[in-house]
């Protein structure tokens, strides 16, 4: 069986990242906009030594086409998961349609759909 066989591939990824979520959401809790999420969560992950890059732009491309527009995943965390925050009260299809859309023009295996603005927990969605 090889990583990508089941739900559970990156698992210790995605437990650390979990970790750091829920640490952040614990001090701050519910009600901050997205970009204090997105601060506070860039602090908690290089404290605990994850290694992310944050918002880098990536292309897009149509029909082989190079496009000027990028887009800008909030994180990538261990060079192949997506993370994608955002401060709603409930998530739509959209929002992992974004996500889907970030898998499918980066080539990355793994996107986590982060909200911080469920109560009374964050919100973490595997997208594939």
């Amino acid at each position: 069986m090889n990583q990508f066989s089941n739900d559970n591939f990156y698992k210790d990824e995605c437990y650390a990242i979990q970790g750091a979520v829920f640490e952040v959401y614990r001090t701050l809790g519910c009600g901050f906009l997205e970009a204090v999420y997105q601060e506070s969560l860039e602090l908690e992950l290089k404290n605990r030594g994850i290694p992310f890059v944050a918002q880098v732009p990536m292309e897009v491309k149509y029909k082989g086409h190079v496009l000027s527009q990028h887009y800008k995943p909030d994180f990538i965390c261990y060079g192949c998961i997506i993370l994608e925050l955002k401060a709603v009260s409930n998530l739509l299809p959209e929002h992992r349609l974004q996500v889907s859309n970030y898998l499918n023009a980066s080539e990355l295996p793994l996107g986590l759909l982060v909200n911080f603005g469920h109560y009374p927990l964050a919100e973490i969605k595997r997208i594939r």
